[in-house]
């Protein structure tokens, strides 16, 4: 009788520690393909942003003497990032800022062009551009805390082990442009203005 509850105990132990296994296991592969959902949407912002570009384009080419080299610039970033293996997340988000950078540039240009400023088209794709660009900036924080969360899991005790025995990789953070990082400076006339 006492060899046959010992038995049972083991068995107990057994079934315990085999749904403890795949209750782990599960929890890895939810962080994991949160992860890869996060960065799913900033591809289709990116996707959205790409196919606004080409209407910004020829609306801004209507406009006499508009900077060509601008615009050239905007269009080479733009074919860039379409071709960038979607895997390569730092790559095709190093291309996304220099592109977000290039789209202030033709903003900030267009200033110079009243009648670009009044058209209506113009206003709406820029309307759009910047909508796009406030939700790409939003899925890169929810990117790197899909990440935080996931990274968290292959670290922390028990899930480290059958981390490793699994083979889960770490997914790496969307890192901000050195640019972005530099201290602003901010002077004060004698008004205090």
């Amino acid at each position: 009788m006492e060899k046959m509850m010992i038995g049972w105990i083991i068995v107990g132990i057994v079934i315990v520690l085999a749904l403890l296994w795949v209750g782990i296991y599960n929890g890895l592969v939810q962080a994991r393909m949160r992860t890869q959902e996060s960065w799913s949407q900033i591809d289709v912002q990116l996707k959205r942003r790409n196919d606004l570009i080409p209407n910004l384009v020829e609306t801004v080419k209507g406009s006499a003497k508009f900077e060509q080299g601008t615009l050239e610039k905007v269009v080479g970033l733009r074919n860039a990032l379409t071709q960038t293996p979607t895997d390569d997340h730092q790559k095709t988000m190093a291309l996304s800022d220099q592109l977000t950078s290039s789209l202030k540039s033709v903003f900030a240009v267009a200033e110079a062009y009243p009648d670009l400023k009044a058209s209506n088209q113009y206003n709406k794709l820029m309307e759009e551009l910047t909508n796009t660009e406030n939700k790409i900036a939003y899925s890169r924080q929810l990117f790197n805390t899909t990440t935080a969360t996931y990274n968290t899991k292959l670290q922390s005790f028990p899930t480290n082990f059958v981390a490793k025995i699994h083979s889960f990789k770490p997914s790496e953070f969307l890192e901000t442009p050195a640019k972005e990082r530099e201290v602003v400076n901010v002077s004060f006339d004698d008004r205090g203005l």
